[in-house]
């Protein structure tokens, strides 16, 4: 499904650049096609109004005046020989012309930064010259902002598919999860309960109590490992407990099954109790995963850590090991399914926290601190 959404995201951006890239070429393409015309109109307005101007009595006018009342878009601003607007303007507003003196000399200014103006000198009188400043058509200015306009269109699809697509696989990923938790759940509930009642059978018999103590251990044990995959595949009950009795017997159970030389701290900074709406089961999954993983970096020696804090906002659970860190380039790939750097496990048990913490209890997990051979620290954030 990953690898298949990103084919489809790999295609969509293909298809995006091509449609931007063509769309562009050939928006410039016509810009400048546009541009040319312009050009020529603005010569010929020019050529027709100086003949009007020069022209005998009985000349025929016909063509030239047809030439200036055809021009109905782009802007003209004639200016004299010291380059001073003559007041002769067209298709400009005609009421700031009146009322604001400066606003043709604005505008030609703005018309030098986009054309080169067309020079007229008077054929009799060559100290006669006089220059014309024009600016861009309507039309033209939507050929040239067309293609951001569809690039703009183009990015809403792509964010949109991208975004639907990635729902989409988050709900199967959902799915998968749930129905992977459950099915776990009901094929440990035979086995479990068939054990219960072996051991039930062991306690009638004298001599097997060390047995029956041993036996019994695990058979919890497995009950417990059932009861959070079935939390996995429904919505857990969040109750409000005490968080440093509920660690503190998650670390005392790591503590016996690590090896002799791993030295195991829990601070809460001087508070006694601080309570957190989590639910119980899933809760000690984390911190169990957050402890093998940090038992694994050490490899039999060194320390670690567990700081409790909370204040108004939320509680801080931070777990520290003496480890050989996480390379940076691996940071943000911890937490996703399948990812890890031993040569046993299947990559599942940080995803797994991260679900347990973001979806179930609405809080974060995330690195907050690693330095490669000295160690690392995860940050859980509970709200208050």
């Amino acid at each position: 499904m990953f690898r298949q959404i990103l084919n489809w995201r790999t295609l969509l951006a293909l298809v995006a650049i091509l449609i931007v890239s063509g769309t562009i070429i050939y928006s410039r393409y016509l810009a400048k096609k546009i541009a040319k015309e312009e050009k020529q109109k603005v010569e010929q307005w020019i050529e027709a109004g100086k003949f009007l101007f020069n022209s005998p009595p009985d000349a025929d006018t016909r063509l030239a005046s047809m030439i200036l009342t055809e021009n109905k878009s782009i802007p003209i601003i004639e200016t004299d020989e010291h380059d001073l607007p003559s007041g002769s303007a067209v298709n400009l507003d005609s009421a700031k012309i009146a009322n604001d003196s400066n606003y043709l000399k604005r505008k030609v200014k703005q018309f030098k930064s986009v054309h080169t103006p067309i020079e007229w000198t008077d054929p009799k009188d060559p100290k006669i010259r006089n220059l014309y400043y024009y600016g861009d058509s309507k039309l033209l200015n939507e050929v040239r902002y067309y293609p951001i306009i569809q690039l703009a269109i183009v990015a809403l699809f792509i964010i949109i598919t991208v975004f639907s697509l990635r729902s989409s696989y988050r709900s199967t990923q959902n799915q998968v999860w749930a129905g992977m938790a459950k099915e776990t759940a009901h094929q440990l509930g035979t086995p479990v309960s068939s054990l219960e009642g072996w051991v039930e059978m062991l306690k009638e018999t004298s001599g097997n109590e060390k047995i029956v103590q041993e036996l019994g251990k695990d058979v919890d044990r497995l009950r417990l490992v059932s009861d959070r995959f079935g939390k996995i595949g429904s919505i857990p009950h969040l109750e409000n407990i005490d968080l440093v009795n509920q660690i503190n017997s998650m670390v005392d159970y790591m503590r016996k099954r690590a090896p002799g030389k791993i030295n195991f701290l829990v601070n809460t900074h001087g508070q006694q109790q601080i309570i957190g709406k989590v639910s119980a089961p899933l809760f000690d999954w984390v911190i169990e995963n957050l402890l093998k993983n940090a038992l694994d970096a050490m490899e039999g020696k060194g320390s670690i850590t567990v700081a409790i804090s909370s204040d108004e906002k939320g509680v801080y659970i931070d777990t520290t090991d003496t480890g050989k860190g996480i390379s940076k380039k691996n940071i943000t790939s911890v937490f996703k399914p399948g990812f890890t750097t031993k040569k046993r496990g299947w990559g599942l048990g940080l995803s797994l926290s991260r679900r347990i913490i973001e979806q179930y209890h609405k809080g974060q997990i995330f690195v907050k601190q690693s330095e490669m051979g000295k160690g690392t620290t995860f940050r859980i954030v509970l709200k208050k």
